[in-house]
């Protein structure tokens, strides 16, 4: 079955009795490991409980098939059912996954945790057809979730958080979720239990983020600067930052571009096109935004949206130095900036 967006929270922490297994995928890393934990401990709390939790590696169910049914259907010597992990599954654990699902052995909860996957995958495409196991997508929170794990977040210590502050984490935040709580719980260590969040209270702890360091990153390549994105890609390395997670979030901003240049093409005023946006862009970076919109055309915005997921495709498939791919993207990206800017 297919869980709708909608319902993926609850599901995770409170699945359906007929599904023996399931999957959450997609290109938020945080909110795989965050809906996968919660779907585990819908079943046991202590998820390092060696007698009632078993990691099944994706190249050892390749090597033998029948793994997963045996872990399934093992007996926990403590008592109580018990949860099979896999993780970072492709579709080549598509076959045992679906040997197990057609048998169904024992009473585990099996939870497969994998990356992106298009909707041609096979192993999507079993836990969306089977009717005893379930699929959930991990999709970067929109405005409207990225607003509940921020009140969510921040709520459960007692802490408001002032308009300014809120428009500059929805737009700072967002493209994973585990990152996103990290950042949040350091804010509320920073304001205090029952305090209120000011712009510059946001501004002071997460202003050194590596969302900040992305934005840098994508602000200077959109903008036709190279030089500076360059530089801002060595810093963001530097903080931590995982090349795919810039080729993403870039992906994002030219994506917004592309919506709010289509408005434009139709006629919208710029201003207008830029308000349009959900979630709002973030006032300080607004101007640059608008720059951005007069230069660039739709067939360029395509055509840098194409060497994006290029880059992540080779990032995934080629062996060649991630970081460098990445690089080589963001600057072919500032060329097109740059050349509608003359």
């Amino acid at each position: 079955m297919k869980v709708a967006a909608n319902r993926s929270d609850t599901f995770a922490r409170n699945p359906d009795s007929a599904a023996r297994a399931v999957l959450v995928y997609g290109p938020d890393d945080g909110l795989i490991r965050e809906r996968a934990d919660a779907l585990a401990k819908s079943v046991i709390d202590d998820l390092s409980d060696p007698f009632r939790v078993a990691e099944v590696s994706s190249a050892t169910l390749r090597d033998d098939p029948a793994l997963l049914a045996d872990e399934a259907a093992a007996i926990a010597l403590t008592g109580g059912r018990r949860v099979v992990r896999i993780r970072n599954a492709t579709d080549s654990a598509t076959g045992p996954i679906a040997d197990f699902l057609e048998e169904s052995p024992g009473d585990a909860l099996v939870v497969v945790q994998a990356g992106a996957l298009n909707a041609r995958s096979k192993l999507r495409k079993l836990f969306e057809d089977a009717k005893n196991a379930a699929a959930i997508a991990c999709y970067a929170d929109d405005e409207r979730a990225l607003d509940h794990v921020i009140r969510d977040t921040l709520g459960s210590e007692g802490i408001s958080v002032s308009n300014e502050a809120m428009d500059y984490l929805t737009a700072n935040l967002g493209a994973d979720r585990g990152l996103s709580r990290a950042e949040l719980e350091k804010l509320a260590l920073y304001v205090g239990p029952g305090g209120k969040v000011e712009y510059d209270d946001a501004i002071s702890s997460v202003g050194n983020s590596s969302a900040l360091s992305i934005d840098d990153v994508i602000f200077a390549a959109a903008g036709g600067n190279g030089l500076a994105a360059d530089r801002a890609l060595t810093r963001s390395y530097q903080e931590g930052v995982n090349p795919v997670t810039v080729l993403r979030a870039l992906g994002r901003h030219l994506m917004r571009l592309q919506l709010a240049r289509a408005k434009i093409d139709e006629g919208v005023p710029v201003d207008s096109a830029l308000k349009s946006l959900r979630p709002p862009v973030f006032f300080k970076l607004s101007a640059a935004f608008r720059q951005q919109l007069r230069v660039w055309s739709s067939r360029n915005i395509s055509r840098a949206l194409m060497l994006v997921l290029e880059a992540e495709q080779h990032c995934k498939t080629t062996g060649a130095p991630a970081p460098a791919l990445c690089g080589r993207t963001v600057l072919q990206i500032s060329r097109l900036g740059s050349a509608g800017r003359r």
